[in-house]
């Protein structure tokens, strides 16, 4: 027989208790069959066979009960221990994230304690008070292109009304913008300490997140290259308006030379930088590139040309140095600028080939300086002699030697009296120009302007 055949003829004799294989070496097949006591079990045992024992069904299922208790068991102590596990791991994270949130605040609040004696000790510094972005940016109405004044290189500039209903500009500092935090610290240092009616007021600043703000007072007739350069408004200024302008700036360069605190040279002057009010009453403004002089100091010297290829005088542009007259050359090419509502840089004629300095250097010596004058206010000039003595003004503050140019306190005499008139001599970069070429010999330095023209320095190449 094999195993389940002896398996059935066991299971059908109630006597039969156990069952195994007949250990047949050669491959035979055979049953052992045993009955009542199990007592000669060993010898079959020690050849490794399985000996199979017959139990009473009670038996079997309270050995199954056993088993299924301690398999209950194992699982429900896994269960427990995992959840407690989990429990004390959350406890944990818990209590990590409130330590981390409290630090975070902590810190939040240093930050804020820090920033706030920061910003309060930059008031005090900058003698201007703080305006807070959000208050700004309600002002704008977010920035938006509807409220844009215009567009230079550090920047735009936006129309605002703050919250009392004070009408504002905003210069805002572009994030690409060349123009250097140091510049931008400045320019609020320098333009806070002024105060005269013929320079632009700032009433505060903003410096948050990556925002450089400057908050000026609101100017409706945004700035005098807007009128002179323009076709058809610059019928607007008539020559009574325009010798106040004039004379405007040269208030402001006196007071910024002279009267102030501190001795200041501009270094970009230049039409876009001067303002004009509701009255049309000249504000110089933009001070990022102006620096101060000591007391006993009439120049310095740099290494970085910076300014506006048109209005640089010779010394500034080609050797770097620059002093109080050369705010006097740049106003004189603005003076220039202001008779004749041409541009110095770009300036042609069909007659020569020289710039608007040379142009009215030459009219000058032939004893044509009248030629200067611009169309679009000849019917409202009743003394051409007083537009001639301007354009002599403006010719003795270009001439090419510094020492030949008067300060601005003598052009505000000149301009308000009858004084009598050196004769100017030879204004600076008077010479021909090859126009096709002329642009080349421009580079764009590491400082924008604040208006769509570069600022650029002679080099050889």
């Amino acid at each position: 027989m094999d195993l389940n055949e002896c398996k059935r003829v066991c299971l059908r004799n109630c006597s039969c208790s156990a069952y195994s294989h007949f250990d047949i070496r050669d491959g035979g097949k055979g049953c052992i069959l045993w009955f009542g006591d199990l007592i000669d079990i060993r010898e079959y045992d020690e050849n490794g066979q399985d000996l199979y024992v017959r139990l009473a069904s009670s038996e079997i299922e309270k050995y199954n009960t056993n088993y299924v208790k301690g398999k209950l068991r194992m699982i429900l102590i896994v269960v427990l221990s995992t959840t407690l596990f989990l429990i004390c791991l959350c406890i944990g994270l818990i209590a990590f994230n409130m330590k981390k949130k409290k630090l975070a605040t902590q810190e939040t609040v240093q930050r804020d304690i820090d920033r706030a004696s920061s910003r309060k000790q930059e008031e005090e510094d900058f003698e201007l008070p703080f305006i807070d972005l959000d208050a700004i940016a309600e002002a704008t109405d977010g920035f938006s292109d509807g409220n844009k004044l215009g567009q230079g290189g550090f920047g735009p500039v936006y129309k605002g009304t703050l919250a009392g209903g004070q009408e504002v500009a905003v210069k805002r500092l572009s994030r690409t913008s060349r123009q250097g935090i140091e510049e931008f610290k400045n320019e609020i240092k320098l333009i806070a300490k002024l105060q005269h009616r013929n320079l632009v007021k700032i009433l505060g600043y903003c410096v948050e997140e990556d925002e450089r703000m400057l908050i000026y007072e609101y100017q409706p007739n945004k700035s005098l290259d807007f009128f002179i350069f323009d076709k058809e408004r610059r019928r607007e200024l008539d020559w009574p308006k325009r010798v106040e302008i004039i004379k405007g700036i040269a208030r402001g360069l006196m007071y910024l030379h002279q009267d102030s605190r501190l001795r200041i040279i501009h270094r970009d002057l230049k039409a876009s930088n001067v303002l004009l009010d509701s009255d049309m009453n000249s504000k110089i403004s933009d001070f990022g590139l102006a620096r101060t002089l000591g007391g006993d100091e009439i120049e310095a010297n740099t290494t970085k040309v910076v300014g506006t290829y048109g209005y640089m005088s010779p010394e500034y542009q080609i050797d770097g140095y620059f002093s109080l007259k050369s705010d006097v050359f740049s106003f004189g090419v603005l003076v220039l600028e202001i008779v004749s509502g041409r541009r110095n840089r770009g300036f042609c004629n069909e007659e020569h080939k020289l710039n608007l300095l040379g142009h009215a250097w030459k009219h000058y010596t032939e004893d044509k300086a009248y030629v200067l004058i611009d169309e679009a206010f000849k019917e409202s000039c009743t003394d051409i002699s007083e537009v001639l003595r301007v354009i002599h003004i403006g010719l003795l503050c270009v001439q090419q030697d510094p020492k030949d140019r008067p300060n601005m306190s003598l052009v505000v005499l000149m301009l308000s009296s009858e004084m009598l008139l050196l004769d100017p001599k030879q204004p600076g970069f008077f010479n021909e120009r090859n126009l096709l070429f002329s642009d080349t010999l421009s580079i764009n330095l590491e400082i924008p302007s604040n208006n769509l023209e570069t600022m650029s320095v002679i080099e050889p190449r």
